[in-house]
């Protein structure tokens, strides 16, 4: 009976991920261009729906109608898999992140996570990761030079900053001694917020964060400017939009792990702290959107130079004191 109700609550959790994040990927493009708009003192969409809501209706209607072009010199079937990649790893990897505390309904116990690991940290970034070939197969399958650097430079970047992310983590995870988050959560409701002992290691993170989801200013596998659209140039309708649901669910995930892992997370489960919970990974969405917003982009030179010359380094130098702060 107790396995009938746990894959009963699990397929049920799955669903509501699916269906939730699917609309939110959707409704955060409306968002990002209300920001962006206000920002530069334009109003944005209006004309669909009050104050522009049904403009995400219509922009989905848009891309599930569109004409699905494949190019003639293309790679076929890897150019067709290669859009289902990203959402699919983002949605996988959610799996792994508390996105609610444990509550009461039912009469059951209902947990806050799909996934409970005692790898969970690495489990969420490891899949996360795999994600980095959607561009990369997308841009060396398009048969389109622009696109192919925009997937030549999918390796450059992620790469890079997998492993400003993977140091940034190490430090946190040496105070605490566990990958779990609801055990990173656990430790700071005893020591207080990990932002206030590792600084560095959040600046760091939420960095490589910005990156690993292709955000301004480091949007630089679709460089509008310099490359078209990169490695999403010969791309149309939904393959085109796959990409971009499985970026906005990166970075719901990357503002998740932000808050669990140096803010406290969820705390201890009540109410009012799962509304801070909520409000504080809508605050780190928000910054996203601003960012874009206020940041000019960088040259491919410029990221590679502030990867391996600043953010590692610190990286490394920010685990070293941690450790031997801990040994001592």
């Amino acid at each position: 009976m107790e396995l009938e109700v746990f894959i009963i609550q699990t397929l049920v959790k799955i669903l509501v991920v699916l269906l939730i994040f699917s609309a939110l990927a959707g409704f955060t493009t409306y968002l990002e261009r209300k920001v962006l708009a206000f920002m530069q003192r334009r109003l944005g969409p209006m004309t669909v729906g009050p104050w522009g809501l049904l403009q995400v209706l219509a922009d989905g209607i848009k891309l599930f109608t569109k004409e699905d072009i494949v190019p003639t010199n293309s790679i076929k079937p890897i150019f067709k898999i290669a859009p289902v990649i990203l959402p699919a790893t983002a949605f996988i990897a959610i799996a792994g992140v508390p996105l609610f505390p444990e509550f009461q309904a039912f009469g059951m116990t209902i947990q806050p996570i799909i996934v409970d690991s005692n790898i969970g940290v690495l489990y969420v970034l490891g899949i996360m990761a795999i994600g980095m070939f959607s561009p990369l197969l997308a841009g060396l399958s398009s048969g389109n030079k622009w696109s192919l650097l925009g997937g030549a430079r999918t390796a450059i970047q992620l790469l890079s900053f997998e492993v400003v992310t993977g140091l940034s983590i190490l430090a946190p995870v040496i105070l605490i001694g566990s990958l779990n988050l609801i055990d990173i959560n656990n430790y700071q409701i005893e020591n207080g917020w990990l932002i206030l002992t590792q600084p560095i290691a959040f600046v760091l993170f939420l960095i490589a964060g910005y990156a690993e989801t292709n955000r301004t200013p480091f949007d630089l596998l679709e460089h509008e400017s310099e490359i078209v659209s990169g490695y999403a140039t010969e791309y149309s309708g939904m393959r085109w939009g796959l990409f971009f649901i499985g970026e906005y669910v990166n970075m719901f995930i990357v503002s998740f792990l932000t808050v669990l892992i140096f803010l406290g997370g969820f705390g201890e489960g009540t109410l009012i702290d799962g509304l801070c919970y909520l409000g504080k990974v809508l605050f780190f969405i928000f910054l996203f959107l601003w960012t874009r917003a206020a940041w000019p982009h960088i040259r491919p030179d410029q990221l590679m130079w502030l990867t391996w010359k600043v953010l590692m380094p610190l990286a490394v130098i920010n685990v070293v004191i941690t450790g031997l702060v801990v040994m001592f």
